[in-house]
């Protein structure tokens, strides 16, 4: 060995290290522990049955995080769940269209997005929400609902209440914002368009037949739906307006974002302004 390391020119104590290292083979955690897993992540699964395993691993590591637990490794969370058939199925795959361009912020307070939705009942009412959405952090700023129609009046209520969540009671933003929606009637109507302008946002729309442009605010519909609305009864529309904002509450304080490292729109935010040196609110 001595002189097959001269002749490569090698240092023999590296090479005896690593054939060291290579021979003791690190154990994996044993079919034990991973039983004793298993409860826990099917109360997880049980508890919210549309999260795949990547979110669901990250609200595991939160609860071991607080119990001073070690964290689990995602492979390992996939390996359970697939050898207990608590893996979600796969959706069908759709002919994706083309869209360039960046519909993420950088940093918080850069860009907010609004969009409307519906939420049908059993009782044959339909519950219109209209959101506004930080397009940096994912928080949900604030909502307005009606079993009626979404006007220029209601998106107006929802543009003051969105600052106020943010900034206070003020006349004017500290700094430009800019506001992103589609061309529905109740964003384009002038009202609507001046009053934005003179609290200081930028008002911008989406191009027509293109709400990929809106990519945050339509991705929100469909995680909420999909982990929320769909998890719930909804008999009439007093029933669905009632449980509207704990389901924004939950979604602000507990819903993992891969895009936020697997942290919530609140977790990321604290962290965000901490690392900035900013007052949380």
């Amino acid at each position: 060995m001595k002189m097959v390391c001269r002749a490569l020119k090698i240092a023999r104590s590296n090479l005896l290290r690593r054939r060291r290292l290579k021979e003791k083979k690190r154990p994996g955690p044993s079919p034990k522990d991973d039983a004793g897993l298993l409860p826990a992540l099917r109360g997880i699964v049980d508890r919210r049955p549309t999260y795949g395993y990547r979110r669901i691993q990250a609200v595991l590591n939160r609860r071991r995080k607080t119990e001073g637990g070690l964290p689990v490794n995602h492979k390992r969370v996939y390996r359970i769940l697939k050898g207990n058939t608590l893996l979600l199925t796969r959706g069908i795959s759709r002919p994706e269209r083309s869209h360039e361009g960046r519909v993420i912020a950088l940093s918080p307070n850069s860009r907010w997005c609004s969009d409307v939705f519906e939420i049908p009942c059993d009782s044959g009412e339909r519950v219109r929400v209209a959101f506004s959405l930080d397009a940096c952090d994912r928080e949900i700023l604030s909502y307005v609902a009606t079993t009626g129609g979404i006007g220029g009046d209601s998106i107006r209520d929802l543009i003051l209440q969105s600052v106020e969540s943010r900034f206070g009671s003020i006349d004017r933003l500290p700094h430009s914002i800019e506001w992103l929606s589609d061309n529905g009637s109740c964003y384009t109507a002038h009202e609507t368009r001046r009053f934005a302008k003179d609290l200081g946002f930028r008002v911008c729309r989406t191009p027509i037949q293109s709400p990929e442009s809106n990519g945050m605010a339509e991705s929100f519909v469909k995680t909420f739906k999909r982990d929320y609305v769909s998890l719930h009864s909804c008999p009439d529309g007093l029933t669905v307006m009632k449980q509207l904002f704990h389901w924004f509450e939950d979604y602000n304080e507990h819903h993992p974002h891969k895009g936020l490292k697997m942290r919530s729109p609140r977790e990321f935010r604290s962290a965000y302004l901490a690392q900035a040196g900013c007052p949380i609110n």
